[in-house]
């Protein structure tokens, strides 16, 4: 087995699509055609984690957040991002970040962080925008069955809880081929007018390439007549943060003390109390001050979310109790989800979590 047959998996579970623009996942740093000797899963692919995967004869480091961010000039081993690099290089260890690939996903990180502090029936908080595409193509009636399942094959189709969903309707097609025409219905020189299928179907984004595939497969047209519009749906089931409720209402304090033993939080900084007690809540894994107004206007009793800053406080209005429960703390189980997905899908190659702790932070 190769690495690259590894990040097929990898792009599975979180689709490089549906990453943010200004993040950087995937294959970071190595050589997709070398043969893979095991997989090591981390927070941060720091420099001791690089030499545990060394130690474990693992060739490929699977982490959440990417050791190469912004762009470097020079790599001269200054600060810790080079030192990682440079080891990872020698030591011919590849590197592969999944962070808002992840973070999107409707199982991925928030999922995980609502299902370890309890939160049912979440939906997501922030809907990714301009991801939802459609295609309309046209063919003869004999042909559309076929035509739509590959399409739907293919990933077309999928809305919410529901797939294989298409749009048909029948009209007239005209065309008129030339000398070097070979046409589906008629001849060269004929004016044609054929009774035709319409199929209209929505998509991802990130599967254009292979709906195309499918269509032009599939189609028994010479010449395929198709559009694809970008679309300003939201789509509900990717995006950041989620909302969701507790089984049982709790106290603010009841609520905190139980974050608290859940995600082995070491302080949290929270808001002022607003005396409400606490159903419904919001989270976002990592840095999530952005989302305070989303949190408010879901109807949440608390948002929990890392890295605010002082005046962000202020930004909770008493309408609900907003938390800091620490950057690592709100994604402490992602690596684990990775672990056991990779077990799922690769059954003869070592898959191990790294035991080391990479949280910068540390509290007196």
């Amino acid at each position: 087995m190769k690495i690259k047959d590894t990040l097929a998996i990898l792009e599975e579970m979180a689709p490089l699509g549906y990453a943010e623009s200004f993040d950087n996942v995937g294959l970071l740093v190595g050589d997709s055609n070398a043969n893979l000797t095991g997989i090591l899963v981390c927070h941060d692919a720091l420099e001791n984690v690089i030499d545990e995967a060394i130690a474990k004869k693992c060739n490929l480091v699977v982490c959440f957040h990417p050791i190469l961010f912004s762009g470097l000039k020079k790599i001269t081993g200054k600060n810790y991002v080079e030192r990682a690099i440079i080891k990872a290089i020698k030591n011919d260890v590849a590197i592969y970040a999944v962070h808002t690939a992840l973070d999107n996903h409707k199982n991925g990180v928030n999922k995980i962080f609502c299902d370890a502090i309890g939160i049912e029936d979440s939906k997501v908080l922030i809907p990714k925008q301009n991801y939802i595409q459609k295609l309309v193509t046209y063919t003869v009636p004999e042909n559309a069955q076929e035509l739509r399942n590959a399409l739907f094959e293919a990933g077309a189709g999928n809305i919410g809880n529901y797939e294989d969903c298409s749009f048909n309707s029948q009209g007239i097609g005209t065309y008129m081929g030339n000398e070097n025409s070979n046409p589906e219905v008629g001849s060269q020189f004929e004016f044609v007018e054929a009774q035709e299928i319409k199929i209209e179907v929505t998509f991802e984004k990130h599967l254009q390439s292979k709906i195309l595939k499918a269509l032009f497969s599939n189609h028994v047209y010479e010449e395929v007549a198709y559009e694809i519009y970008n679309t300003e749906n939201e789509h509900q089931n990717i995006g950041l943060g989620r909302v969701g409720s507790l089984k049982n209402a709790l106290s603010e304090t009841d609520f905190l003390q139980l974050i608290r033993e859940k995600l082995d939080c070491k302080g949290i900084r929270h808001s002022n109390f607003t005396g409400k007690t606490i159903k419904k809540v919001a989270v976002l894994g990592g840095s999530g001050s952005y989302a305070i107004k989303n949190a408010i206007n879901s109807g949440a009793d608390a948002y929990l979310t890392a890295d605010l800053k002082y005046h962000q406080f202020y930004e909770a209005e008493n309408q609900l109790l907003l938390a800091d429960i620490g950057h690592f703390e709100s994604e402490r189980f992602t690596k684990n989800y990775i672990v056991d997905y990779l077990k799922e899908k690769i059954t003869n190659f070592a898959i191990i979590l790294s035991e080391e702790n990479t949280n910068p932070v540390k509290y007196f």
